[in-house]
């Protein structure tokens, strides 16, 4: 007997709305592909970066686990500018506790993002071992990247963007990557102690420390628009990032996607991963907070989880979030990957398990039949790719009938369409990672 049987009787009363696509006309302003290498190169010359560094140096460049648009195109020119300057780089994976928390795991997820030692010219060096480099001024120890901490130098690069789970002047970036990334489990571990209500307090003080006790070269800030592409490359020197990174932060917040619906009933979202956001949907999208030291996004009574990226090898952070997930995300998790995020953050809600549906329409009718506000007859629901990729989504009809500015309707409303398992059929056609959709 199919253990859904029962529940399947009463999920056959609720009928789903037509949808329509729609296409949200967000800011497509960015650095081309082709010319990220000249502008690195330019941002490296304003800083003077060569002026601070002597031959022979090892120089550790930091790359983290993120899905980071260009990141590839970016470390490859570092390390070739590095390199001109006869100096001896390596890349370095800087990513707390992400890879299952093991050497292997963090070097696979770089070769994964084209970070490697054959397609950088230049070793990469992983291990989770770490030392203490100093101390914060409230006197708690700080650690990172053992092979970092005893190079010549250090250049840092990460993104910039608001946090999924606090607000604060430093939240994903510089400082954080130095406090976390830097720190690998241990040194990340240490800086979760106090949990998120104090992570704005803490990023910073372990920042801090680090620019005051190690020996950073400079620092490279990537900024992306709603589109998941290279808005913004900004280097700084050391003595400029705690200056710089606030404003350059404000930048990002005015650019980052977004749901131009303000609410919703239920919110159907493809894929969830790491490679998305570090919540596997980026809550500042979502609204799917987990920690209650961060607001935003759009709000939803429901929020549907039909399958896990590949590149988040199992780790499902974030569905813990959703009020039901698919059966196929249940039968891809890596439990242990993900327990060791939360154990490492010190907030279990994103890796909780959400209710367990067998299929793509079994999920999505579950959480429309126990919204508690929608009109049933009309509801309001939206689905979209992931948290990252939203410049095409499907909206029902109830929210056609009120578009906010700056969203379009594509075509006529349909049903969605399902295969004999309950399986949504038009998933897969998608190019991930590409702006076109449809």
């Amino acid at each position: 007997m199919d253990k859904y049987s029962e529940l399947d009787q009463y999920l056959k009363e609720i009928k789903l709305p037509k949808f329509y696509k729609a296409k949200q006309c967000l800011d497509p302003s960015c650095i081309p592909k082709q010319k990220i290498p000249h502008v690195m190169r330019e941002e490296l010359n304003r800083i003077s970066l060569k002026e601070h560094l002597r031959h022979g140096m090892r120089i550790a460049v930091t790359a983290g686990s993120r899905g980071v648009a260009n990141i590839d195109v970016v470390l490859r020119e570092i390390v070739q500018y590095l390199k001109e300057l006869q100096t001896k780089p390596f890349i370095i994976p800087a990513m707390g506790s992400h890879g299952g928390g093991t050497a292997e795991g963090q070097r696979g997820i770089l070769k994964e993002y084209g970070i490697s030692e054959e397609t950088m010219g230049c070793p990469v060096i992983s291990s989770m071992e770490v030392k203490k480099v100093g101390e914060t001024g409230d006197g708690r120890p700080v650690y990172i990247d053992r092979a970092a901490a005893e190079a010549d130098g250090i250049l840092v690069v990460g993104r910039i963007k608001p946090h999924t789970a606090f607000r604060g002047p430093y939240q994903s970036g510089l400082m954080k990557m130095m406090a976390i990334g830097l720190g690998k489990q241990y040194g990340a571990r240490a800086c979760h102690e106090e949990g998120f209500q104090r992570m704005a307090y803490n990023v910073e003080a372990f920042g801090r420390s680090i620019i005051a006790h190690c020996n950073i070269v400079c620092a490279v800030g990537l900024i992306e628009n709603a589109f998941d592409a290279t808005w913004k490359i900004a280097a700084m020197k050391k003595e400029d990032i705690i200056s710089q990174e606030p404003k350059l932060l404000e930048q990002a917040k005015a650019r980052m996607p977004r749901l131009l619906f303000p609410e919703c009933d239920v919110l159907i979202v493809d894929e969830i991963g790491k490679n998305f956001s570090g919540d596997g949907m980026d809550p500042n999208v979502t609204g799917t907070f987990a920690t209650p030291y961060a607001e935003g996004g759009i709000r939803a009574e429901r929020v549907c989880v039909l399958d896990l990226s590949p590149e988040s090898h199992g780790n499902g952070m974030g569905n813990g979030m959703a009020s039901a997930i698919t059966q196929k995300v249940f039968d891809q998790l890596d439990l242990p990957a993900m327990y060791i995020n939360g154990f490492t953050c010190r907030n279990l809600n994103g890796s909780r398990i959400a209710c367990i549906m067998p299929s793509d329409e079994a999920a999505i009718k579950f959480c429309l039949g126990t919204c508690v506000g929608a009109d049933q007859q009309c509801p309001k629901v939206i689905r979209i790719f992931n948290s990252q990729f939203i410049e095409y989504l499907w909206i029902s009809e109830a929210l056609a009938s009120d578009l906010p500015p700056n969203v379009e309707i594509i075509g006529e409303a349909e049903p969605f369409s399902f295969d004999q398992a309950g399986n949504l059929l038009d998933k897969e056609p998608r190019q991930r990672g590409q702006r076109t959709f449809l």
